[in-house]
């Protein structure tokens, strides 16, 4: 027979015959137990549960849970795991939630991001209207309060808005191009202007000028007739009380203010269209504002599109042309058209702004350097490069190819063209590109041209393009930067004032942040308050510095919001159809 054997395999035991009687079988079994017990052998456990007989099995311990019963081992361990479950997971949650929280301070502002707080300022200096108390410019109060009564869009008249520059005029056409150009680069750089904490202050600067560009013509209505477009000012030689023989504080003046209506004013009406389209990207987290924006948009683009009102809107006036005067719309029509669509994206714009006839008499495509320059005048390398973001990003196909990549090529050359081993453009010993070509007040074109330049070479690195050529030439996206930076260097900050213009006093007040006409083409600058040509700031140009430092600043990262400005853009191609239904035998 076998007996159990707990290594495995096989234990035998055997007798001397299958007939072994129980008598012979005891006494095999207590002479077995005799034959060891002179030996004094010591046999574990196994052994003895071979020979002699099995142990008895110790009996587990249960715990009686009420409907569930289990063993006093496996509660132990059960309570242990809770126990360490609680230390490791539960304990530093809790301390998580409970102890006070230490927010990390930002890293330190860089020199670009100084420059921008300061540049903004500006704009809180030159507000006009009743100010709101956190306007953070101490020596400003209410002004302006009855300009544009009589009007008949509302009851607001035209208080509000911004003054142009040194003096009190408020030109709409150049405020219009400084809140398209804001609210690009709060577009472009929302994570940056919110990482150095401008970024609520630089949306309200953005409202005010577009809740004033809303007073100015009947935004309620879907077709208008006329737009106000300047209100005070000053003919060139006047001796009269106004804007730019009295040089006072806004809170000062007593003189009338006179206010220019147009009925006619293309140019006027597609940058108005930019600014409100381009804002109502930036408020779209405010939903029926943006869709005001949006609407009030849409009606001045109408007006500008209509037969009868084709014409540059300072045409003829003397209170407008010596001082903003407007060489075209059609480049205002590609630029209006861009926005609108990015704004609604209703595809009739973006089938006007790759209209061929536009190109045609804008000249856009043509080797003329001045339209290489961006300026509150000439809107198309900005408007060509709104439109390359389009190509590089959404690659849209036809029927828009065609004109989207003769806009990126002439993109490339306008940037080109910036660089001086082309000879396109004088430049002063200094380093300064004249790209108004030795005339007066160069910083606001250099300031202009180094945003573009600086948001290229961040569009071109979201799509992991190193440069581009100009002609044999390879350009790195470094060397494009390189350009940018040191061009923003001469719109460096510096400090105006008023009293009256021909005091020789010091300025009672300083504006810190704005930028100066900047100098001359021997780079020599004359700080002197009867030059304007040298030291007059104006709004056009500090928007477009504000813009410029915010693409160089890197606090808040490097790069761009490559997606947000699309967001109300439809799909390019038909939607994927829905999977047929299921078989049925």
């Amino acid at each position: 027979m076998h007996s159990a054997n707990h290594w495995g395999g096989s234990f035998e035991i055997y007798s001397g015959a299958e007939s072994t009687t129980d008598d012979e079988k005891s006494r095999n079994i207590e002479w077995d137990k005799a034959a060891l017990q002179p030996q004094h052998h010591h046999l574990d456990e196994t052994q003895q549960s071979w020979l002699l007989y099995p142990q008895e099995t110790k009996k587990k311990k249960y715990v009686d849970l009420g409907c569930v019963s289990c063993s006093h081992k496996a509660l132990k361990w059960t309570l242990y795991a809770f126990v360490f479950a609680l230390l490791v997971i539960a304990l530093p949650t809790i301390l998580v939630k409970t102890l006070p929280k230490h927010k990390s301070k930002p890293p330190p502002a860089d020199n670009y991001t100084i420059a921008l707080q300061k540049a903004l300022l500006f704009f809180n200096a030159q507000k006009s209207g009743k100010l709101p108390k956190n306007n953070g410019i101490p020596w400003r109060g209410d002004s302006g309060l009855q300009d544009g009564n009589g009007t008949d869009f509302s009851k607001a008249g035209l208080v509000g808005g911004y003054y142009d520059a040194g003096d009190n005029s408020k030109f709409h056409f150049p405020m219009a191009f400084a809140m398209t150009m804001l609210s690009w680069s709060v577009i472009e750089y929302r994570q940056k202007y919110e990482a150095i904490g401008e970024y609520q202050h630089t949306r309200d600067l953005i409202r005010w000028g577009t809740d004033y560009l809303l007073l100015t013509f009947n935004s309620s209505a879907s077709k208008i007739d006329r737009i106000y477009c300047q209100v005070g000012g000053s003919r060139n030689g006047s001796t009269l009380p106004d804007d730019h023989y009295c040089w006072q504080r806004p809170e000062d003046m007593e003189y009338p203010r006179p206010v220019q209506v147009v009925n006619g004013g293309a140019d006027l009406a597609g940058e108005m269209a930019a600014a409100l389209a381009a804002a109502s990207i930036v408020f779209r987290d405010n939903k029926a504002y943006s869709e005001k924006l949006a609407k009030g948009a849409a009606t001045v683009y109408a007006f500008a599109r209509d037969n009868g009102r084709r014409r540059a809107y300072s045409s003829g006036n003397d209170y407008i042309e010596p001082y903003y005067n407007s060489t075209g719309y059609y480049d205002e029509y590609i630029w209006g058209a861009t926005w609108l669509y990015y704004a609604t994206g209703n595809i009739s714009y973006i089938k006007l702004a790759t209209e061929p006839g536009f190109s045609k008499h804008s000249k856009a495509l043509l080797s003329i350097s001045d339209l290489s320059v961006p300026s509150w005048d000439n809107k198309l390398p900005a408007a060509m490069l709104l439109l390359t973001r389009y190509r590089l990003f959404l690659n849209p196909g036809y029927p828009y190819e065609e004109m989207l990549s003769m806009y990126h090529k002439k993109t490339e050359l306008n940037m080109c063209s910036y660089f001086q081993q082309f000879n396109v453009f004088n430049w002063t010993k200094g380093g300064m590109v004249q790209l108004n070509k030795g005339r007066p007040q160069p910083l606001q074109y250099v300031a202009n041209a180094a945003f573009l330049a600086s948001l290229y070479v961040d569009y071109l690195n979201a799509t992991r393009v190193p440069g581009f050529n100009c002609g044999p030439k390879f350009i790195s996206l470094d060397r494009l930067r390189s350009f940018a930076t040191s061009q923003v260097a001469f719109s460096s900050e510096s400090f105006c004032g008023w009293k009256w213009r021909d005091s020789s006093k010091p300025n009672p007040h300083n504006i810190t942040g704005a930028m100066v006409g900047g100098p001359d083409k021997f780079d020599q600058f004359r700080d002197v308050r009867t030059n304007y040509n040298f030291t007059e700031p104006t709004l056009a140009g500090n928007a477009v510095l504000a813009a410029a430092l915010a693409s160089l600043t890197s606090n808040g990262g490097i790069g761009i919001d490559k997606n947000s400005i699309f967001t109300a853009v439809p799909p390019l191609y038909p939607p994927t159809p829905p999977p047929p239904p299921a078989w049925k035998p």
